[in-house]
C-alpha cells in the first residue's frame, strides 16, 4: 500500500508528502531510546510522515523504529515519508553528499524521501554542532547557498533522496535559490516555525505562488527549550479562543491547532513522546473547522516567535548580513 494521497499534498516534483507528520526532536536530557519508542507508536497510530535531522542526534534510534515496523509488516518502505536535514556545518558543497550518506547509514535506509537545508546559515565545517571560538562565539562560514543547493540536486539525481527542500528560509533567501542560473529543481518545501501566534501568512502566500509547500514546526507552541524560548512566553494551547473552538467541536486545542494548518494548505508536524498525545494528534481528519473558526484563529496572529533566543537570534542576524 502506497502513501494515502487523500491525506497528502503533491509536491512540485511529482512526489507526495503526507499533510500530517511526526516530529522526533527532543531535549538533550530525554533518553535517545524514547525517539525509537515514540516513532513506533506514531507509526502504529497512523503517522506515515516522520521528520528528523542530523542535529537531533537520534537517527539511529528512529531508523531502528522504522526498520522494526517494516519487519513486523506494519508498513513497507514506500508507505513511509522520511525527512532528514543538512546541518549548517555541512553546507560546503563537497560535504553535502557525505552528510546525507552518514544519515542513511545511521538510519539503515537506501534513500530518504526529503533532504532539506536545516538553516540558511553556514557554520565552520567539522563535527562540532555549534563550533565556537575561544570567547564562546559561534564561528560562521562563507558559503554560497546556491552551490549548496546544486549539491542537493546531485543527491536527488543520485537517488539518495526523492525530494529536496529548505527550512527556515525567508522569501529573499527562497528567491535567491529560485533565481539561480541553471536551477534544475525547485525546493519542494520550506519548513518554518508556524502556529496560531505566528501564522506566516505572507510567507505562505509567497510559497504557494511558487508551488512550494510550507511545513509547520512548533505548531503547538509547546516546545520550550530554556536556551531557545523565553520563560514567560504565552502558551498557544491555553488561548481562550482556541479553547472555545475546541470545546465547540469536542476536540482538544492541540487538535484544533493542527487542523487549522491542514485546512490552510500547510503540512504540519506534531511532536510528542507521550503515547496518548501522539494518538490524539493523529485524530484531525474526522472533523472540520468552519470559515468562522478559521477567521478567528487567523486573528490570533501576533508574529510571536518561540524560537527567538540564542542561537536563533544570532542566526537571524547572520542571515540579514548575508542578504544585505
Amino acid at each position: 500500500m502506497a502513501l494515502n494521497h487523500s491525506r497528502s499534498v503533491k509536491l512540485n516534483d511529482g512526489h507526495f508528502m503526507p499533510v500530517l507528520g511526526f516530529g522526533t526532536y527532543a531535549l538533550e536530557e530525554v533518553p535517545k531510546s524514547k525517539a525509537r519508542e515514540a516513532t513506533k507508536v506514531a507509526i502504529d497510530v497512523g503517522f506515515r510522515h516522520i521528520d528528523s535531522a542530523y542535529v537531533y542526534q537520534n537517527e539511529e534510534e528512529v531508523g531502528k523504529a522504522l526498520r522494526e515496523k517494516m519487519a513486523d509488516g506494519t508498513v513497507k518502505r514506500e508507505d513511509i515519508f522520511y525527512t532528514t536535514k543538512l546541518w549548517s556545518t555541512f553546507l560546503r558543497p563537497e560535504l553535502v553528499r557525505p552528510a546525507l550518506e552518514r544519515s542513511l547509514k545511521k538510519l539503515g535506509l537506501d534513500y530518504v524521501d526529503l533532504f532539506i537545508m536545516h538553516f540558511p546559515i553556514p557554520m565552520k565545517s567539522g563535527d562540532e554542532i555549534l563550533p565556537k571560538d575561544a570567547s564562546g562565539e559561534i564561528i560562521f562560514d562563507t558559503v554560497d547557498l546556491r552551490d549548496t543547493w546544486e549539491a542537493l540536486e546531485k543527491c536527488k539525481d543520485a537517488g539518495l533522496t526523492k525530494s529536496i527542500g529548505v527550512s527556515n528560509f525567508n522569501h529573499k533567501q527562497l528567491e535567491m535559490i529560485l533565481s539561480k542560473p541553471g536551477l534544475k529543481y525547485k525546493p519542494v518545501c520550506n519548513q518554518v516555525e508556524c502556529h496560531p501566534y505566528l501564522n506566516q501568512s505572507k510567507l505562505l502566500e509567497f510559497c504557494k505562488s511558487k508551488d512550494i509547500v510550507l511545513v509547520a514546526y512548533s505548531a503547538l507552541g509547546s516546545h520550550r527549550h530554556p536556551n531557545w524560548v523565553e520563560k514567560d512566553s504565552p502558551y498557544v494551547l491555553e488561548d481562550p479562543t482556541l479553547k472555545a473552538i475546541a470545546k465547540k467541536h469536542n476536540r482538544s486545542p492541540g487538535q484544533v491547532a493542527l487542523r487549522y494548518q491542514v485546512q490552510r494548505g500547510v503540512v504540519v508536524l506534531a511532536k510528542s513522546f507521550n503515547e496518548k498525545r501522539i494518538k490524539d494528534n493523529f485524530q484531525i481528519f474526522d472533523f472540520e473547522l468552519t470559515p468562522e473558526d478559521m477567521k478567528a484563529i487567523d486573528g490570533l496572529n501576533r508574529n510571536f516567535r518561540y524560537h527567538n533566543c540564542w542561537p536563533m537570534e544570532l542566526l537571524r542576524m547572520q542571515s540579514s548580513m548575508i542578504l544585505s
